[in-house]
């Protein structure tokens, strides 16, 4: 399931409420499908941008914010729909330095 970072937490006092809205709405699709007897992985990605892919990313529970672009967000959704253990996982996404296959087997490792 794709969702956004920063679901936890409210939107910000003063945040555009289009935003607001879309960051509750991806909260709670989050809870309804991990909910429910499913084999899903969560993924968070951040700011999303149109850049060429870089095929390095950061993938952890927990990761500082930042940017990752569309491209390399599908080729992560690839990687973890071919790597099962990953089910039940949240996971935070952004542009990094870590090949993607590298970064989704070490989320697994731990």
């Amino acid at each position: 399931m794709v969702s956004s970072m920063g679901v936890d937490n409210p939107p910000a006092p003063g945040s555009d409420e289009v935003w607001a809205a879309y960051l509750r709405a991806k909260k709670a699709a989050e809870e309804e499908v991990t909910g429910r007897d499913l084999d899903v992985t969560v993924l968070r990605p951040g700011r999303l941008t149109d850049d060429e892919p870089g095929g390095r990313i950061t993938l952890a529970r927990h990761a500082a914010r930042g940017a990752v672009s569309r491209a390399d967000v599908a080729h992560v959704l690839l990687a973890l729909l071919d790597e099962p253990a990953t089910a039940g996982l949240t996971l935070e996404l952004v542009g990094g330095d870590t090949p993607i296959g590298e970064a989704v087997r070490a989320v697994t490792a731990r």
